[in-house]
């Protein structure tokens, strides 16, 4: 039996791994065509971009179904393990927790998610990615 401080550390910890998701999905929708109207290369690379659109799909996918985000749902299993309610978190954790959660109906949230992926299905079109070459040695 794990004591409840590692409960509580494991807990912030998918909270802030949940935030750098967010935070690579929020980067995506700005980079992406920013960076095709720049001729930044970077923003058609396939792996990142399939990656990109792979999470929010998810996210889309798990919102439509009225499934709250599995790593949401992690991080209550491992503070309620903590003994910890939403308010015992440290600061930093609490104020992740209000930016990334907001008390309003899943069908609000399904809608804005759904809109988001169509968003980055119609950057898939208008700025494809390319798959990279491969290089090939002559002996």
């Amino acid at each position: 039996m794990q004591s409840p401080a590692f409960y509580s550390l494991l807990a912030i910890a998918v909270l802030l791994f949940h935030l750098a998701i967010i935070l690579f999905n929020v980067f995506g929708l700005i980079v992406i065509p920013l960076g095709a109207w720049r001729g930044w290369r970077f923003v058609r690379v396939f792996w990142w971009r399939a990656l990109h659109l792979a999470i929010l799909g998810v996210v889309a996918i798990q919102a439509v179904l009225d499934q709250v985000c599995f790593l949401t749902a992690w991080q209550g299993a491992l503070e309620r393990a903590a003994g910890e309610a939403s308010s015992d978190a440290p600061f930093i954790a609490g104020f992740i927790n209000r930016l990334i959660y907001w008390p309003l109906p899943i069908s609000v949230f399904a809608v804005a998610y759904v809109a988001i992926c169509l968003y980055v299905i119609l950057l898939w079109v208008l700025v494809p990615p390319r798959r990279q070459r491969r290089l090939h040695i002559r002996r």
